[in-house]
């Protein structure tokens, strides 16, 4: 397509003396359009001529002239209700998809034909000249003071010229409202403008009279002022266009500004009056260079404020204790009943004055032929006539809270409506008397607890109203922790709370040695540390029963810690072994530190309480010797069996220096190895895997021996607790017993190093107590010899 940029891009090239083959290849056309163009001074666009014909025919040639007979006859009929009426009278010849073209030559017909509309002519403002106002109501911004709905009104008033502006918070477009938020804004305009316009409102202007005269009042607060008022035509709101404008942008900022702050939410009214009056000022800085201009024009302000509060002597109070006030009714004391009473009406507040003294004030009603009637000013005349009750025009304002409406209600259905009326009328009289939220609370407890109301319970439960319990105040019981455990899938041995370890810890047997009998030691305490001792994480007690010895008889799971420089347990080992002996470990062999907690035993002994060790460790991990950490003290486990004449009883002793020792430069006393408690290990008998001995390659529990060596199982249900000896066929405490070895045969030869067990004499009846130093956990993954 050619146009008129590409033809005068052709000229300038064809002047500039280029060929026309060129300068046609340079402006994108043909060379055949070039040389027109070229010949020819005109350009594309004056060489088009108006289309006068149709490219389809016209829908609606048929019935135009009787729609623009209507259309004359009433020129305000839109074009789709016109659109509809041809749909109606001729059925199905005009579709949905001629509805458009119908409207374009609707369209067309008023712009030729239609009549005049209304002209807007722009207004050229001067400083210091006019100041609009007007009121708009807020409801829409959802604003909530103390957790209620705040319906408000700012009275809004703006200098046309800067556009400076000042509200003020009111309820109703009353005269006190009007003149309250006039004399604010001119007083923090710092002047008074020539003119002051508003619309037609009822508190300004008489709209019943032809002359649409301003009241008294209004004229006299103009006067006062100096300034001319002004009005606009009723329902033209154009004419008052810069305030009505500046209404909705003022509504816009506090709604922004509300939905930056994050909460509609206002403590108090005055919070919310100074949050809106922050925006206010912040706009009117903006504003401050014209609002300069406008200060230099406004006239000088009077000395004082006008009062404009309406005053009315001798309003008589009624027989029924009300006076009436523009059309409203409010309730006064009955002893003023037949007297004659003064009334000051402010834009919020109403003050009731007889000769002189101040009776009451109370809250200005928005609205008409409302009622505001305070219970007590009759309730005393109502409880000697109950039956005026019933049908009383005021009924609805005895309910103070919905609390007595249910009261009511519920002692309507437990009584007659004679007797309800008059026990509530009670209640009703009790709330005057003494207080009326003691007796709220005492109906919503009785509401709550009993099925039927008693005007005598209300009476001493309101004597005694610190016995009714708070609405709020909940007691939730503190749960049981231990009843999580039932969530758990497996059974988790290092639960101290469990019924297993509570029959333990409750039931524990102690056996003397030399004796058969069992004997309950009621003085156990559980989970006292050892002195000195820095305690684990958890803890779990040492598990096991015998394994055959080598005479076939039970042998207790006592460890032999004594070893000789092979790695292999010296047979030089005393059946006794004291605090003071060394304990002898392979060479290049770092002993890691035995953590252990203590549960405390009841003991003959002449030192004191003695404890029963417990292996520590966190919880689902295989015990062995842990690394001494950073601060902590080494200390000494003594792993003691004991057969009786009854059986093998595995036993852990106490762990108690014999002799003097020094722990952290502190010396210790001594203590006999015979006053040494013993407590007894769980077995298989207590649901608790143990070290049970087994054929080679049989599954004999949690540890299997095969080869002689002593290694865990690969089965994770079989994990146990327990105390094995150090080397490096033994897999330590991170292994788990999840395969993390294979289940072959050991690395080392076996031939020429046997780890076993404790070779203790299943004839003599002696305790093998062993010693054992501080040293770290052997690398899994490699030898110490």
């Amino acid at each position: 397509m050619v146009t008129d940029g590409r033809v005068k891009e052709l000229r300038r090239l064809l002047g500039m003396g280029r060929t026309l083959a060129d300068s046609a290849r340079m402006a994108e056309m043909s060379e055949k359009a070039a040389r027109k163009y070229r010949d020819d001074d005109g350009l594309p666009s004056q060489k088009k001529t108006a289309r006068t014909y149709r490219t389809r025919a016209d829908p609606f040639e048929g019935v135009w002239a009787e729609v623009q007979e209507r259309l004359e006859t009433e020129p305000k009929l839109k074009a789709r209700t016109l659109f509809e009426w041809l749909q109606i009278t001729h059925e199905g010849r005009f579709p949905d998809s001629t509805r458009r073209t119908f409207e374009r030559r609707v369209n067309k017909w008023r712009s030729l034909h239609g009549p005049g509309k209304t002209v807007f002519f722009s207004q050229e403002h001067h400083p210091g000249r006019l100041a609009a106002s007007d009121f708009t109501v807020c409801n829409e911004l959802g604003v909530k003071i103390a957790g209620q709905r705040f319906e408000h009104t700012f009275f809004h008033c703006v200098l046309t010229y800067s556009n400076v502006e000042s509200v003020s918070l009111c309820f109703s477009e009353s005269f006190e409202s009007l003149s309250a938020g006039i004399q604010k804004a001119f007083w923090e305009f710092g002047g008074v403008p020539e003119r002051h316009r508003s619309d037609s409102l009822a508190a300004a202007v008489r709209n019943h009279t032809s002359r649409r005269e301003l009241t008294e009042r209004y004229a006299a607060l103009m006067s006062y002022y100096n300034c001319e008022a002004e009005r606009t035509n009723a329902r033209c709101a154009n004419e008052n266009g810069d305030v009505e404008s500046s209404n909705g942008h003022l509504k816009d900022r506090i709604d922004q500004a509300l939905l930056l702050r994050g909460s509609r939410s206002f403590d108090s009214r005055e919070e919310y009056v100074d949050f809106v009056e922050d925006l206010v000022k912040r706009a009117n800085d903006n504003r401050r260079k014209n609002f300069l201009d406008d200060l230099a024009h406004l006239n000088r302000l009077p000395d004082e404020r006008l009062d404009t509060d309406d005053i009315q002597k001798g309003v008589k109070v009624s027989s029924s204790s009300t006076i009436r006030v523009r059309t409203n009714t409010y309730s006064v004391p009955s002893r003023l009943i037949g007297q004659l009473v003064d009334l000051r009406i402010g834009a919020e507040q109403i003050t009731v004055t007889h000769y002189g003294h101040l009776i009451q004030t109370m809250p200005r009603l928005v609205g008409k032929k409302l009622a505001a009637i305070n219970y007590r000013h009759i309730i005393d005349s109502l409880v000697r006539k109950p039956g005026a009750f019933a049908n009383y025009q005021y009924r609805e304002e005895m309910f103070p809270t919905s609390g007595f409406r249910m009261a009511w209600d519920s002692l309507r259905s437990a009584h007659s409506e004679k007797v309800a009326d008059k026990m509530y009328v009670q209640i009703l009289q009790l709330a005057a008397h003494e207080s009326q939220d003691a007796v709220a609370d005492a109906l919503r407890h009785l509401l709550a607890t009993e099925h039927t109301l008693d005007i005598e319970r209300v009476r001493e439960l309101v004597a005694n109203a610190t016995s009714i319990p708070d609405p709020t105040d909940i007691h939730v019981e503190a749960p049981d922790l231990c009843e999580f455990d039932s969530l758990l899938t497996t059974f988790d041995k290092e639960c101290p709370n469990h019924d297993h370890d509570s029959k333990k810890t409750g039931d524990a047997s102690f056996k003397e040695e030399g004796t058969t009998n069992h004997e309950t030691r009621p003085d156990v305490g559980v989970d006292r540390p050892v002195e000195g001792t820095a305690s684990a994480d958890n803890s779990r007690p040492v598990s096991g029963i015998g394994s055959p010895g080598g005479d076939g008889k039970p042998e207790p799971p006592g460890l032999s810690f004594r070893t000789d420089d092979a790695g292999m347990r010296s047979s030089a080992g005393r059946p006794h072994q004291t605090v003071d002996d060394a304990i002898e470990t392979s060479s290049r062999q770092d002993m890691g530190q035995l953590q252990v907690q203590t549960v405390a035993v009841a003991c003959g002994s002449a030192v004191g309480d003695f404890a029963g060790r417990f292996v520590p460790g966190p919880s689902r991990e295989c015990a062995d010797f842990r690394q001494t950490r950073l601060g902590e003290e080494s200390r000494i486990m003594c792993a003691v069996g004991a057969i009786d004449p009854a059986g093998p009883q595995p036993v852990v002793h106490d762990m108690q220096s014999a002799g003097a020792a020094v722990t952290d430069r502190q010396a210790r006393p001594a203590s006999a190895e015979d006053d040494q408690a013993t407590v007894e290990l769980r077995g298989t008998h207590h649901r608790r895997s143990g070290l049970r001995a087994a054929e080679p390659r049989g599954d004999g529990g949690a540890v299997h021996a095969s080869g002689g060596t002593l290694r865990t199982r690969q089965r994770s249900a079989d994990e146990q607790s327990c105390v094995q000896q150090v080397g490096p066929d033994i897999q330590g405490r991170d292994d788990h017993s999840r395969s993390d070895r294979p289940a072959g045969p050991p690395q080392r030869n076996h031939r020429t190093e046997r780890p076993q067990l404790s070779c203790g004499n299943g004839e003599e009846q002696q305790n093998e107590a062993v010693t054992v130093e501080e040293f770290p956990k052997p690398d899994r993954n490699s030898s110490c010899r």
